[in-house]
């Protein structure tokens, strides 16, 4: 499953060589096994802070973007997380291929949708409605179709309403992860329209 916001595989890596370390050490080295231990501690820690995921959020200015902006994000960010995560699970408990691919489709959408906002917290709000609304709901619906889908006996019809709900929440998506692009590209037309009368005063062009 894709890594969203990071996860604890550093503490995991740090361990596993942690407790290689001790037994190389002192069985193979030869070396007192409380040095061992010390040692070991120390690369434990080391590997520790290597290798721990990026932060949310690490490396903007928060000042010139306002703490208050990226509590807001983070908050959205890490609700919504969970429900991008059970789009991919019930992607792959899905069975119908075409329904599969659409559901990660959505999956897909939303992790662009996660890396924009994260780039850019303060343009969050925008898609407040999608990331608390829209994602949810449809991690709910393909979760049902999952469900009627395992069913002895499906009952297509339902199956056909939720096939047509679910390429309404793509469009939906879709919709949200455009309006970011479009709200950075918010001042081009102005920009083009500068340029263009700057070089026709310039060069005649």
């Amino acid at each position: 499953m894709r890594n969203w916001l990071g996860n604890d595989g550093n503490w995991i890596v740090a361990g596993l060589a942690a407790a290689i370390t001790v037994p190389l050490l002192s069985f193979v080295a030869g070396m007192p096994f409380w040095i061992a231990a010390i040692i070991a501690l120390l690369i434990f820690a080391g590997l520790v802070i290597l290798l721990a995921p990026r932060r949310l959020f690490e490396g903007l200015d928060i000042k010139s973007i306002g703490s208050g902006r990226i509590a807001f994000a983070r908050d959205l960010l890490e609700a919504a997380v969970p429900f991008a995560q059970r789009l991919e699970a019930a992607a792959d408990t899905i069975t119908d291929r075409k329904t599969a691919t659409a559901v990660r489709h959505l999956a897909e959408i939303a992790a662009d949708v996660f890396r924009k906002v994260e780039a850019k917290p303060e343009s969050a709000n925008a898609v407040r409605r999608f990331l608390s609304y829209y994602l949810p709901r449809a991690a709910e619906v393909a979760e049902g179709f999952a469900v009627i889908e395992a069913k002895r006996v499906p009952d297509t019809k339902q199956l056909e309403e939720v096939r047509t709900v679910l390429v309404k929440l793509e469009e939906a998506f879709v919709h949200y992860a455009d309006s970011l692009i479009d709200e950075a590209l918010g001042t081009l037309d102005t920009d083009l329209r500068l340029i263009q009368a700057s070089l026709k005063e310039d060069i005649g062009r």
